[in-house]
Formats: C-alpha cells, structure tokens, sequence
C-alpha cells in the first residue's frame, strides 16, 4: 500500500530499491507520526475540514495506535511502504471514511519533516540527560584528585606539571562548549515544518501557528520553500552538534589508552573492563576505550557525509534525501553507547598518586625555577638562560613546590564556574515544557 498509488503497479525491483530501508528506519518514527497526525487532525477539525464526530473518532484511534507503538506491539506490515502509510491504513481500516480524511493539507514530504524533527528532539534530550551526567562525573572526579599532579605535555614531551584535577576538568569543559553547539542545532529542529506540505504550501486555509503549539515547537519554518530546503540541512547542522560531543569523547579515550599504557602507568582499570590476548597472558588492553575512540571518530564524519549527500541538490524535494536516515539514525544509537561507556569507565578509573616521584619528570619543573627566580628579580630571559645552562651541564635541582592559583590554573579550578555555564545551556533546552505539551495530546 502506497499513498501515492494508483492503477499502476510498480516494477518488483524498483519498489524495493527505492523502498530501502524505510520500513525498519520508519519505526523510529512511528510514535512521532501519530502525535503529528494528533496536532494535525485537530487543526483540521478547526479550520472546517473534519467533524467534531470524525476528530474524535480519529484522535481515540489514533491514541491506540499510539500506544501500540510504546507497548511493541505495532509493525508496518509487508507491502506497506512507510509508517505515513501504514497508519493511514490502520486508521482506514478501522473507523472506516474518517480515516481517509487525515491527510487532507499536508504531504509526505512535510509529514516526514514533522516526524524526523520530533525524533531529533527526543534524541537530543536522550543525548543531553547522558551528557549531563557524564559532565558532572568529570568535575566530580576534577574536585576529587585536584591535588594530584600529573605530568603535562607539549609534543607528546613533557613539558609542565599538570594535575587530575586539571585533566578532568579540562574534558567537563569541553563538554559545556559541545552543549552550545547542541543546543544550537536544537534550535534548528525545534521549528515547525507542517503545513508546508510538498514545498509549495496549501490551498487550504491551514492554521499552523496551532500545530506549533501542539506540537511544543519553538516557532516553525515560515516559508514552505526553505521548510523543504530545510531537509538535509537540519541533519548535517544536528550531525555537527553530535560530532562535537564524539570529539571530546574521543580524544578522553586516547588519553586513557595513552595513560594506561606501562610506560606511562598514570591510571588503571579493573580488569573486568579490560580484555585479554589469545597469545600474551600479561595482557589488559583497553578494548573498550579504542572502540569508543574509533564509533566517535566516525561520528566525527557524519557532517561531511550528509554534505556530500546533498551538495548542490536545487529546492524542492528529491528522494536522494531519504538515504539520509541510514547514516543519522545510527549516529544517535552509537553515540548513546558511547557516552554510557565513558560513564562506565569514569566510574571505575583508578588513579596513580605518585607519578612525579619518578625522576624522569624533575624537568617539568624548569619553569618553576625560572620564574622563582624571575621573582627574586631576574629578568625572565636571564633567568631562562640560566636553568637552561643549568640542564645542560647537569646541575638543574628542580623545585617541586608549584604555586598556580590564577583562574583556571592547578590552585583554582573554577569548577563551579564551568558548572553554572552547563547547567545555563542545560535549561535552554526547556524540555519538560515540551514533554508537557506531548503529553496531552496522547492523553
């Protein structure tokens, strides 16, 4: 069953290539088409278009359907082309003539853009609720080992000393920075595309200031040209919002896999979370970490990817744009693994307290002692001259006490800073007042 059929009965193959993955991708999206066709049946009953009989038929079916979806129990049938289509022909099938009515003012085209930005709204609250916790995992770990140090490196040299405290705090800001640009792409979904039906609007007196509404969307796409144009757009922007966070989580895991190594011996892992070798019996390699570093570095393409699908397509709707779901929907599954993974390790990471004792890091204290002397009033060239000298002759005594306390430094973190900063894009996301608006159209 196709909206668009006819007499005419598709070629076999052409059917199932241009169908692809549609009916397994189209289930992600299933509860989301039904709280679309929820808003937009209501204001079709406003504008005229449907009976108060024929909505409240509709939307108590539609409501079962709904619920079919959460429970499990729903499934776009075989022949069946998309999930527009399969709950139209529930609808049909079930409360007979109003049922054909639904479609009334809208198209396939806005249909699917309502559905796919709900989906990314969801999966962006999913993706921020994790990132949250992951974030206050770091500065919980940051205020815990602040006094730790460890060395700091420039070149993969050592270079300066460094602390825990830092490390993790570093990896929590970086994801207040990830969240702007999250939050940024949330801005972008949360319009409203329906009622742009193909591209060009409707003859229709639609009001879609109420499917705004309805629906808990921010505003909506004014113009049904770029609403359409929008497609591609949105998901390469959002694939941008998501590569930030893999970035940072990425480049952890590469620390970690450094750190962990023995010649660095800075942190540990419970073997449980590590793996063995089929050869080597000594070995615990951070299996997990590398995979986390490799699922976030292929996110980290995802924006290129969607480009490169729709560089140069002109306005309007083509169906290069349905391949889209296939690269994208994954992205969200992978990424949720991955931050529920770094969750794991963070959890369990265990921390060497006594890193600087070796000898090998007495040189990151070279700037120390320079600037020790620059206090005792050596202009800082001499002084830097001096210690250089010193190296290179063998009698350089580092000076191990470090006295950083400017903003951001070893002494003073600025943890609850960083934190505010979250917690203010955290709220501007305004999920429950969303999560409201949903809920009662479900009810």
């Amino acid at each position: 069953m196709k909206l668009w059929q006819k007499n005419t009965t598709v070629n076999q193959e052409v059917d199932t290539f241009t169908v692809g993955q549609d009916r397994v991708l189209d289930l992600h999206l299933a509860p989301f088409d039904v709280l679309g066709s929820l808003a937009h049946t209501q204001m079709l009953q406003q504008i005229g278009l449907l009976t108060q009989d024929e909505l409240t038929i509709i939307q108590k079916e539609l409501k079962v359907i709904y619920h079919e979806i959460v429970n499990g129990t729903f499934s776009i049938e075989e022949g069946v082309e998309d999930i527009h289509s399969q709950v139209e022909l529930l609808l049909t099938q079930r409360i007979g003539e109003a049922g054909k009515k639904i479609h009334a003012g809208r198209s396939r085209n806005d249909q699917v853009l309502v559905d796919l930005k709900l989906y990314f709204r969801y999966e962006i609250e999913e993706i921020v609720h994790k990132v949250k916790t992951v974030f206050a995992t770091f500065q919980k770990l940051s205020n815990q080992h602040k006094e730790v140090l460890m060395p700091g490196y420039t070149h993969l040299q050592v270079a300066m000393p460094s602390s825990f405290g830092l490390w993790f705090g570093a990896y929590a800001e970086s994801l207040v920075d990830d969240m702007e640009l999250l939050l940024a792409a949330w801005k972008v979904v949360n319009k409203n595309p329906l009622g742009s039906a193909a591209g060009y609007g409707s003859s229709f007196p639609l009001n879609r200031q109420m499917t705004t509404d309805l629906l808990g969307f921010q505003s909506m796409n004014y113009n049904v040209v770029y609403a359409q144009m929008g497609r591609g757009k949105t998901e390469r922007i959002l694939a941008q919002g998501l590569s930030a966070i893999a970035a940072t989580l990425a480049k952890w895991a590469m620390d970690c896999c450094l750190y962990m190594n023995q010649n660095y011996s800075f942190i540990a892992f419970p073997a449980h979370l590590t793996t063995g070798s089929s050869i080597m019996p000594h070995k615990k390699n951070p299996d997990v970490l590398e995979l986390v570093r490799s699922r976030c570095n292929k996110i980290q393409a995802l924006p290129n990817e969607i480009a490169m699908m729709t560089t140069n397509l002109p306005s309007g709707y083509h169906r290069d744009l349905q391949l889209l779901k296939e690269n994208l929907f994954p992205a969200f599954t992978s990424l949720k693994e991955c931050l529920d993974l770094t969750q794991l390790m963070l959890d369990n990471i265990q921390i060497n307290s006594a890193i600087l004792n070796d000898s090998k890091y007495d040189y990151l204290f070279s700037v120390e002692v320079v600037n020790k002397q620059v206090l005792e009033g050596i202009p800082f060239r001499e002084a830097y001259k001096n210690i250089g000298l010193a190296i290179e002759e063998g009698t350089y005594q580092p000076s191990k006490e470090v006295l950083h306390s400017h903003q951001g430094s070893l002494g003073n973190l600025m943890n609850e800073e960083i934190k505010l900063e979250f917690e203010g894009i955290y709220q501007s996301f305004k999920f429950d007042q969303i999560k409201d608006k949903l809920v009662r159209l479900v009810l």
